[in-house]
């Protein structure tokens, strides 16, 4: 799964964080990847070209390697993220179409009618452990189709932070006049490097790991480069070295400590001293990390076409005859990172959007039963088979109506 998914996942990355800017956030590449992949399901065969070979482009692969990609990861949950995905449709729009596509899609995907907003939000909290409240686009009366996608993890460390005044981030540390204290790495359990890489020069990495759930794992990787680096070559290295990351392997570029000289850079303070050792060469490495405490809540437009929305939303109204005119496209996230644990959640969604009906005329009436009227109760009888029964269409009371009464009290207040 990592060979099939890694590399157009980070190079989806790169796209959406280059779309972001520099700008404190957070956000999830695999949360809007995914939802072009329940795209790619109508696309496969039914799509005008164009648009598939645009999503296709996106998606970093063929789409028939995203949909089964995408389709083993929903449908085989991690015991520590918590993942949904959803489509949803008004009565009569997009609730037809090949029936492959239907047979396509990942079998825990909500398939239903569309929801109103406070269906929307509570399916949003539902899926994001609460951390997600409000679902990231606003529905509205020219919504014919929705798509969604949820990512969530909370998780504790296995070895929590020891505490550091922040004065130890560093003299050149902004922050270290900002905050009084920080985290500092435990002695075991958590993993430091300093690594060249390609597109970020030399850069410190920092893997915090997660207690694991019945052999499941989850590791939080922190990486900085010089101050001069752009956010988006940093990231870049980031996905690069959480190849590895996983596996605890010693990350391809790793710099020896004793190749690099003692003092102060802006990222590390490298010292030596005499210890007792057991290194075969008398000569043994170690790291701790210095990092804040941290939170982001954010929320990202996904309408740039580089994103791949447009394409997919092309690929859907082709397939299903859908009258669209626009779309809308965005994700909410939020993350926080502290002592004891690490907590992040997403929800992604989509809008099919057709035209509104073009201005004209209405008139209203309101029927005032004011003076004496007459009423029949008119009995109605079908059957699942559709036939009717003898009672379908029997007035079984009538009356006629001339002394009104007053609104009981009891049937005043909303219930």
């Amino acid at each position: 799964m990592t060979s099939d998914l890694h590399g157009p996942l980070s190079r989806y990355a790169d796209t959406l964080h280059t779309t972001i800017g520099d700008r404190h956030h957070v956000a999830s590449p695999l949360g809007a990847w995914l939802l072009l992949a329940l795209c790619a399901t109508t696309a496969t065969d039914h799509a005008d070209r164009r648009a598939a070979e645009a999503l296709a482009e996106a998606l970093g692969t063929d789409l028939s390697t995203a949909v089964a990609v995408s389709r083993t990861l929903l449908d085989e949950p991690h015991p520590l993220v918590a993942s949904a995905t959803a489509l949803w449709h008004r009565p009569g729009q997009g609730d037809g179409g090949p029936s492959g596509w239907r047979a396509a899609l990942p079998a825990t995907t909500e398939v239903g009618p569309l929801p109103d907003q406070a269906g929307l939000d509570a399916w949003a909290r539902e899926h994001t452990l609460g951390l997600i409240e409000r679902f990231p686009l606003r529905v509205g009366p020219d919504v014919v189709l929705a798509l969604a996608s949820a990512l969530a993890t909370r998780i504790s460390w296995a070895a929590p932070f020891e505490v550091a005044d922040a004065g130890a981030l560093g003299p050149g540390s902004a922050w270290a006049k900002q905050l009084r204290r920080v985290l500092r790495s435990p002695g075991r359990g958590h993993r430091g490097a300093i690594v060249s890489t390609a597109r970020a020069g030399d850069v410190i990495v920092h893997a915090a790991p997660a207690q694991a759930t019945d052999g499941a794992g989850l590791v939080v990787l922190s990486v900085a480069a010089a101050p001069h680096v752009p956010p988006v070559e940093v990231l870049a290295a980031a996905y690069q070295l959480s190849a590895g990351a996983a596996d605890g392997a010693e990350p391809t570029g790793r710099r020896s400590l004793f190749d690099l000289p003692l003092g102060d850079t802006p990222l590390w303070t490298l010292r030596e001293e005499r210890v007792r050792t057991r290194a075969r060469d008398g000569r043994e490495e170690r790291h701790t990390a210095l990092l804040p405490c941290w939170s982001a809540r954010s929320e990202h437009d996904l309408s740039a076409p580089a994103l791949g929305f447009a394409a997919a939303s092309a690929a859907l109204a082709t397939a299903l005859a859908l009258p669209v005119q626009d779309f809308e496209a965005r994700q909410a996230a939020m993350a926080r990172f502290g002592r004891y644990g690490f907590e992040a959640a997403a929800v992604t969604g989509m809008f099919e959007l057709t035209s509104m009906p073009p201005e004209g005329v209405v008139r209203t009436a309101e029927l005032r039963f004011g003076h004496p009227y007459a009423v029949v109760a008119v009995a109605t009888d079908k059957r699942a088979d559709g036939a009717t029964g003898p009672w379908h269409g029997v007035p079984v009371f009538s009356g006629w109506v001339t002394e009104p009464e007053e609104l009981p009290e009891v049937d005043a207040a909303e219930r």
